[in-house]
């Protein structure tokens, strides 16, 4: 068996270019969806990531502001920013980039954002909304994941899906998507003994741990869906997965590649989740 690699990049654009036609009948109503980007401070990494966003967002016609502060910006006006574009119409999502640095609480800035601006699914509310089935802005990697394995028509009800990680990004609120897609869920983590027999039982395993290669083909049950949500770089440069590739391959049914896999994916959520803020705003229903 050769898995079915599910492309990230591909499914990405092909959403794209239904959000271009979406933002375009928007703008026929006078209403154009727009997305404020904050980042703190000059990583390289992370300019180039907020970057890509606002391209992002040109490229689908979203009005994509990107601010730019220095590192020894203050919380008080970090938050004082964020509250501007609280009180803004023209504004339908607020992101600022993580990680913050040291002498900015993460929680204050993230609770800060109003819950109908919260684009990124990080706020409290939106986090509660979506353990209940309720509307809300969903978390955009975990939103993508479950959209990937959507379009590859793969069934979830009724399945059993393994995360590997809990994180508050990814690992937790991914496994609750599933759940709210009626599958059985199962978390294992750093402290999860025989983790082995327990993700050799998935039918749909999704790794998100951080470690490079961290997960073989004796990890995985013949057949299943594999996830590989890590981004590594190896002695050489190149990305890599948590995921060693070409063990999985020989196994699974389907396999997300690093790169062109589950990253390209998080942007375009994140555009999806602005587009749906600036529906919701004008009691224009939009759904997940």
């Amino acid at each position: 068996m050769v898995a079915e690699l599910i492309k990230g990049n591909e499914i990405a654009q092909a959403k794209r270019n239904e959000m271009k036609e979406e933002v375009r009948k928007l703008k026929e109503g006078g209403i154009v969806p727009g997305l404020v980007v904050i980042i703190v401070g000059e990583d390289p990494a992370s300019l180039s990531y907020v970057r890509g966003k606002t391209k992002a967002c040109k490229q689908v016609g979203i009005d994509g502001k990107l601010i730019e502060l220095a590192e020894e910006t203050t919380e008080e006006k970090l938050l004082a920013i964020i509250e501007q574009y609280n009180n803004d119409e023209a504004c339908h999502g607020i992101l600022v980039q993580l990680p913050l640095p040291k002498h900015i609480s993460d929680t204050s800035v993230i609770e800060a954002i109003s819950p109908e601006k919260d684009v990124d699914g990080f706020h409290p509310i939106n986090i509660g909304r979506m353990m209940t089935g309720q509307r809300a802005f969903l978390p955009c990697t975990p939103f993508g994941i479950v959209e990937m394995v959507k379009a590859k028509n793969i069934q979830i009800e009724g399945k059993h899906v393994v995360v590997i990680g809990r994180s508050n990004i990814v690992g937790k609120p991914v496994g609750q998507l599933f759940l709210n897609e009626n599958a059985t869920v199962t978390y294992c983590h750093s402290r999860t003994p025989n983790m082995k027999e327990i993700t050799r039982q998935a039918d749909i395993l999704i790794v998100a741990v951080g470690k490079k290669e961290f997960i073989g083909k004796d990890y995985i049950k013949p057949g299943a869906v594999v996830i590989d949500v890590g981004i590594n770089r190896k002695e050489d440069g190149k990305l890599t997965g948590d995921v060693v590739f070409e063990e999985a391959e020989e196994i699974a049914s389907y396999l997300t590649p690093v790169p062109k896999g589950v990253g390209p994916m998080t942007i375009t959520m994140l555009l999806q989740n602005t587009i749906l803020s600036a529906k919701w705003s004008h009691q224009i229903e939009g759904v997940h």
